[in-house]
């Protein structure tokens, strides 16, 4: 049979399908479909994995904590500069920027404030201000046209919500950052950032070259996506597996969003180092923690230096008590700044000769973190934390932010005077070779109409201790006495009991009571003694056998369940100890307690979070004020009067020689801590002094609380808010009469000394002094003696 020859294009069309060509040629149509699919999935898979992580919020958001609203005055002393600064920080900018919180219009002598949807007021509220003589001349609302005497303004950026690893973070959009600041970033960690696709080949086989000759993984090759990949989705440890992932990732970061937006996440993200117990994520915080001022604010040195912490954050964090290294890390960006152009040798060195300007010591003792903590715990009964983490919640709180400075201030200065006072018991310690242990603080400051949370200091020192002294728990002494002479003056609206009123006398002598079967010896402060001594006087003094023997009159029992009426916990057992603040209380609780004294009988339950809303700006949380009526107003005034003696004459008069000028009402206290409770017309303060060891501080709340309550009242006072304190007004159904000093009874003429005294109607006295002058019967029938020159 004859063959046919094969021509050269058939053979080439059967080798094609040569069995083992059509295999080699399957697997790479297989392999290829694996790629491309493994590719797709990668790509579908890390796609979620950044959907899930950055669901619900822009790039570098979190959620916010705000201050209460700021009111400004027609009258109040702040320069147009000063209220721009605070406008800035409050998210305001000067340009149009769909992600501040509004725009600040300048002229010479005023500015234009306009809200934007992204503000407190939902774009409303828009305000013109002017300026003259060093203060505002003028308000206008831009909406209405009206003048008006005081208005609201943007609340202060307190902090970002910090997580469970106490990290702190000051979001800021990709505008928001000064350019200087992107070219020191990128020379110092990236310098082809907005070149590659999300990973730079050279700088990764560079790296691989360097591992293998050193023989250890420590090269880094990671470009900014990749940190920001490495940062929010994988673990820090070094292996090539995670390298991989972080590029993949990088990649499909970069498809999703553009360089500005990586490049946000970034700057916001970025571990910075330490400061007191937080970690420092973004440069916005940085800026505050490090130099305690606006990124915005900042110098080239400052810049260079921020971008420096990158490389070694732990290292580089103890800048302010290493300096030699804030130098090493501000001059080797510098460097490398200088090296690619963007300065030139001359702002090399001029920026090399600045001083960095760190702060010592400030943050972390900042002015609000144990009121941050307080918020947190609250909004954590509300929320999840991952709802809290990826949603963008604006959280506004019931803080007042000039008062919180005064509040910072007080203690400051008030801790100042303890110290100086402890100063030999410490140098005994120092001398013994033992620990010197400082007193600890509380300050509370409340609106007792209202319930809000004005001011708030927890402790000493934030950063090296965040238990917070207003929710813990302490004898309060004596600033619970008021407490027992209200449930005494109640008894006037009775028909139990003896009547008490303000001019009821006890004797104050060493007394043994019986309770329980078991003896009960209280003593005098100072071991002195009055006898006979009125209600008023015996609380001015604060006299402790006077006050038990009034609690025995009233009853235990009455005077126990009269307390836990008024707000303080059911655990207050009816004992004699009770009368004299034996039994436990928090600053926090003793301010709720105060508040129907200070409120006409209204009791209001603290609060300090007024409402939060979701990135619409839509509320999804609103906190109501929380008040019911436990006292009748009259008791309450009684009370409130002669607490203000205490002050005037009596245990708080220290507070007077201070300074403090305006109508207020107190109690001192003394445990093995001291105290101060008291309040004006619109503002009520706790403040509490003592060892976190329960040792006796051995001062008494005069001397340790007092005067730092009323350094912060003072200043208080002063400020535009809280200087309207105005003098008790008298409820209806209570009466003033003037009385004899000695003889308690209605003052006549010839009386030598008079007393004013309040009562509620009906129980004040009816008859005149019949020590002075004449008698009841001779007064009236002083006009008929005419008719006895008749006969």
């Amino acid at each position: 049979m004859k063959k046919v020859p094969m021509s050269p294009a058939n053979g080439k069309i059967r080798s094609l399908f040569h069995p083992a060509r059509k295999i080699v040629a399957g697997v790479a149509a297989l392999l290829l479909l694996l790629l491309f699919g493994g590719a797709a999935g990668c790509y579908h898979r890390y796609s979620g994995m950044i959907d899930e992580r950055l669901s619900g919020k822009r790039l570098g958001a979190e959620s916010r904590i705000f201050t209460a609203p700021r009111r400004i005055w027609v009258g109040e002393s702040v320069s147009q500069e000063e209220l721009i600064a605070y406008l800035k920080a409050s998210g305001y900018s000067m340009a149009a920027d769909e992600d501040s919180a509004g725009r600040i219009v300048a002229t010479d002598t005023s500015i234009q404030i306009r809200p934007s949807a992204d503000s407190y007021f939902n774009g409303r509220n828009a305000l013109s201000v002017d300026f003259s003589g060093g203060g505002i001349s003028q308000l206008r609302s831009l909406d209405s046209g009206e003048r008006l005497m005081s208005a609201e303004i943007e609340p202060e950026l307190i902090t970002g919500l910090f997580g469970r690893n106490r990290e702190k973070r000051r979001p800021m959009s990709y505008g928001e950052f000064p350019p200087i600041l992107l070219q020191a970033v990128l020379c110092a960690e990236d310098r082809r950032f907005f070149e590659h696709p999300g990973f730079d080949p050279v700088r990764v086989i560079g790296a691989a070259w360097t591992d293998i000759r050193r023989g250890e993984k420590a090269q880094g090759a990671s470009t900014i996506t990749m940190q920001v990949a490495r940062s929010f989705f994988f673990s820090t440890k070094r292996q090539w597996r995670r390298k991989a992932r972080e590029t993949l990732m990088a990649l499909v970061l970069e498809h999703r969003f553009s360089k500005e937006k990586i490049f946000e996440l970034y700057a916001n993200e970025v571990y910075l180092g330490n400061r007191g117990s937080y970690a420092i994520h973004g440069f916005g915080e940085a800026a505050q923690a490090y130099f305690g001022r606006d990124l915005r604010e900042l110098n080239l040195a400052q810049y260079a230096f921020l971008a420096g912490i990158i490389h070694a954050p732990n290292r580089y964090s103890s800048a302010e008590r290493r300096p030699e290294r804030g130098a090493e890390a501000r001059d080797r960006v510098l460097v490398k700044m200088k090296d690619a152009g963007v300065i030139t040798a001359e702002a090399a060195r001029s920026a090399r000769g600045l001083p960095l300007g760190l702060v010592r010591g400030t943050y972390g003792a900042s002015p609000s973190g144990h009121f941050v903590d307080m918020v947190k715990d609250d909004l954590l009964d509300r929320f999840s934390e991952d709802s809290l983490g990826a949603q963008r919640y604006r959280i506004y709180t019931t803080l007042d932010s000039d008062l919180q400075r005064a509040a910072m201030e007080a203690v400051e200065w008030g801790l100042a005077n303890v110290d100086a006072q402890l100063e030999k018991t410490y140098a005994r310690l120092r001398e013994k070779g033992e620990k010197v242990l400082l007193p600890q603080v509380a300050l509370v400051a409340l609106d007792p109409h209202t319930g809000e949370v004005k001011a708030l200091v927890g402790g000493r020192d934030y950063a090296s201790s965040q238990l917070n002294h207003c929710l813990t728990r302490r004898q309060p002494g004596s600033v619970f006495k008021p407490f027992v002479y209200a449930a005494a003056l109640e008894s006037a609206l009775t028909d139990e009991g003896r009547l008490w009123t303000p001019i009821s006398q006890i004797v104050d002598e060493p007394t043994v009571f019986y309770f329980d079967g078991k003896e009960y010896r209280p003593d005098n402060y100072g071991g002195e003694y009055l006898g006979p001594v009125t209600v008023r006087d015996a609380l001015v003094h604060s006299l402790n056998v006077a006050t038990v023997k009034l609690a025995a009159e009233v009853g235990y029992g009455p005077v126990a369940r009269f307390a836990r009426r008024m707000g303080l916990p059911a655990d207050i057992r009816p004992t004699p100890a009770m009368a004299l603040g034996a039994y436990e209380l928090s600053p926090l609780e003793v301010a709720r307690g105060y508040t129907p004294l200070a409120n006409y009988g209204s009791a209001c339950e603290p609060i300090y979070l007024r409402s939060v809303r979701n990135a619409a700006g839509d509320s999804i949380h609103e906190n109501p004020y929380r008040r019911r009526s436990v006292l009748d107003p009259r008791v309450a005034y009684l009370v409130t009067d002669m607490m203000e003696d205490v002050i005037d004459r009596g245990t708080g008069a220290g507070v007077r020689r201070r300074g403090l000028r305006v109508p207020a009402a107190g109690k001192t206290g003394t445990s093995h801590d001291g105290w101060f409770a008291g309040y004006t017309t619109n503002l009520l303060t706790v403040v509490w002094v003592g060892f976190d060891d329960n040792r006796e501080l051995r001062l008494s709340g005069a001397h340790s609380a007092g005067p730092i309550w009323g350094e912060f009242m003072k200043r208080a006072v002063s400020l535009p808010g809280f200087s309207d304190a105005r003098s008790f007004e008298r409820p209806e159904g209570v009466v003033e009469v003037s009385l004899d000093a000695d003889s308690l009874m209605l003052a006549q003429p010839e009386c030598p000394v008079v007393r004013r005294e309040v009562f509620i109607a009906g129980t004040e006295p009816t008859e005149f002094c019949s020590l002075h002058g004449t008698s009841t019967m001779d007064r009236l029938l002083r006009p008929f003696s005419w008719m006895g020159d008749l006969f």
